[in-house]
């Protein structure tokens, strides 16, 4: 039976309980077990999922959320362990407010997971931790903490008009090595935020420790990315692009961001021997520190088991734009590296650029402006 109108429900386990009358027209659900979830998101518009323990083999099912929702996450909120692939967090919907109260966790168990290889092999893991798909209308996800992520964290996919903040990602205790990652960082593979096939989408002042890259934008349109603090990660990146069922990238802003202690700084990749398109890309503003690969990076002969040394020019990249990018990089790796293909990079404006440290620069293609390779 429905609940009376403007009676507030609260899902302890999997009863309802009617608590006060309330004025107001949605129907705020707390949720404190697993077992409860589908029921709060079939019925309610503000849910708030408390100290929710999801077991292993089990995905948090937000996907299918009704219009206008608001989901809060309380207290800690914890993954069992399972061998197997399914993403760990699921949302959708139009309209939709993901945050958490204050002092929330979301914490990915990845140490029953980590074993140095990430998706490259070993055990099974989680494909992502957190899908964000088609979310619409007005959505927006806030205000999240999230530690020890299995592999990687945000897929966000086919979404318009999203906007995601004041998200920090910690994955630093997969730095460490454990028993079973032979001398290597535990955590791997962990991307901070994957973004693919989004128009018109915001990520903002956010933070991401972790060991890949801190943002990869690999599809989509209209997508700004602005006050990251990215450590431990491969950099602000484009790609890797070819290969896929969507390959083409367009006007996309990195802004106002810091990158330390990383592999790589701004980074275009694209796949040695498939096909794309990128364009109108601009990074801004940009400070890197401590970066032991390539402080830029653009190159076309990427593979993931690393780089073929020979650039193929079947993904097209122009009118990319470089201005006020500082800071300093390891000796052991290089300050700038372009790498592309014959005929396939054009129109690269590069201006007041600075990073020092490196050696070895190479770049077979010269932007235009002040830049010197």
């Amino acid at each position: 039976m429905d609940p009376p109108t403007g009676i507030t429900l609260t899902l302890v386990g999997a009863s309802t309980v009617a608590c006060a009358p309330t004025t107001t027209a949605a129907a705020p659900c707390t949720v404190t077990a697993y077992s409860a979830v589908a029921s709060a998101t079939a019925s309610c518009t503000a849910i708030t999922l408390e100290n929710i323990a999801v077991p292993g083999g089990k995905t948090l099912d937000l996907s299918k959320l009704k219009t206008g929702t608001t989901v809060t996450f309380a207290g800690t909120t914890t993954f069992g362990y399972y061998d197997w692939d399914g993403d760990l967090i699921e949302v959708g919907g139009t309209n939709i407010t993901v945050t958490s109260a204050e002092g929330a966790i979301i914490d990915g168990n990845g140490e029953s997971w980590w074993d140095g290889q990430g998706s490259n092999g070993g055990i099974a893991k989680p494909d992502h931790f957190f899908t964000a798909d088609k979310l619409l209308g007005n959505s927006i996800i806030k205000n999240l903490y999230i530690q020890n992520y299995p592999v990687h964290c945000f897929d966000v996919t086919n979404s318009v008009g999203l906007i995601l903040e004041n998200i920090t990602l910690n994955n630093t205790a997969g730095n460490a090595p454990n028993n079973r990652s032979d001398g290597l960082p535990a955590a791997h593979n962990t991307d901070g935020f994957d973004i693919s096939g989004c128009n018109n989408t915001i990520l903002r002042d956010s933070s991401v420790y972790n060991q890949d890259d801190c943002v990869a934008v690999t599809s989509g349109n209209g997508i700004t990315v602005s006050g990251m603090y990215c450590d431990g990660s491969h950099g602000l990146s484009i790609g890797s692009i070819g290969g896929k069922s969507d390959n083409n990238v367009t006007n996309v802003l990195f802004e106002n961001s810091v990158i330390v202690n990383s592999q790589n700084g701004a980074r275009i990749k694209s796949n040695y021997n498939t096909t794309g398109y990128v364009a109108g890309i601009t990074y801004q503003n940009i400070t890197v520190s401590n970066i032991s690969d390539y402080g830029i990076d653009i190159q076309q002969d990427y593979l993931n088991g690393g780089p073929t040394g020979t650039p193929s020019n079947g993904v097209i990249i122009t009118n990319i734009t470089m201005t006020n990018i500082h800071g300093t990089a390891e000796s052991v790796a290089r300050d700038y590296y372009i790498l592309c293909g014959s005929g396939s990079c054009t129109d690269f404006t590069f201006n007041d650029i600075s990073i020092t440290g490196g050696t070895n620069n190479s770049c077979n293609v010269k932007p235009t402006g002040d830049f010197s390779c």
